[in-house]
């Protein structure tokens, strides 16, 4: 009786990248795409000869590329993630510091 085998996956640690950025940062740059796509419309003027709305649409996302992966040289995976997170939830910065204002009455009355 032959003896069955499956391949198993040994690169389960591999970062999944394009353009040397991943995917939480490729999303990154579309938004940024997209916002300067519409602040694009608004904007009027010429620099260096070549019409604003086509550098915000196309010169900023061009830019972030090598900008995004400067910044997150050395860092590890999910960094933008983590940083994101990090800014939009609120931090306790000590558990014995005093809160800045009451929230709620500590002894009720009635």
């Amino acid at each position: 009786m032959a003896l069955q085998v499956t391949p198993v996956n040994r690169n389960l640690q591999t970062r999944v990248t394009f353009m040397f950025l991943e995917f939480e940062d490729l999303f990154v740059v579309l938004g940024a795409a997209a916002v300067m796509n519409i602040v694009g419309r608004f904007v009027g003027g010429d620099i260096a000869g070549m019409p604003t709305n086509l550098v915000l649409q196309y010169g900023v996302p061009l830019v972030m590329v090598p900008v995004l992966m400067a910044f997150k040289y050395g860092k590890p995976r999910g960094y933008i993630r983590d940083l994101a997170s990090w800014h939009t939830k609120p931090r306790a910065y000590c558990a014995i510091a005093r809160d800045r204002e009451i929230r709620s009455a500590y002894i009720r009355e009635g």
